[in-house]
């Protein structure tokens, strides 16, 4: 299950920070648009980063309430 995250971006929307701490590299980034002839579409954009600690991290920026979430 996705949990709520702390993220910092830059002006393009990219990962700068997970948790305040800085992001090292981004491995992968892509966009997920589905359901989107229903009440409840679904739009995201994900991020595969890795902070300078070493930690990989799976985030997503949910597109329609601009919230960030940690999927891994």
């Amino acid at each position: 299950m996705p949990r709520r995250v702390a993220v910092a971006a830059g002006p393009d929307g990219q990962p700068v920070e997970v948790d305040r701490r800085p992001i090292d590299s981004v491995r992968d980034s892509w966009l997920i648009e589905d359901c989107w002839w229903t009440e409840r579409p679904l739009r995201r954009r994900y991020w595969e980063v890795v902070t300078t600690c070493g930690r990989d991290e799976v985030v997503f920026h949910d597109l329609l309430s601009g919230r960030w979430w940690r999927q891994r």
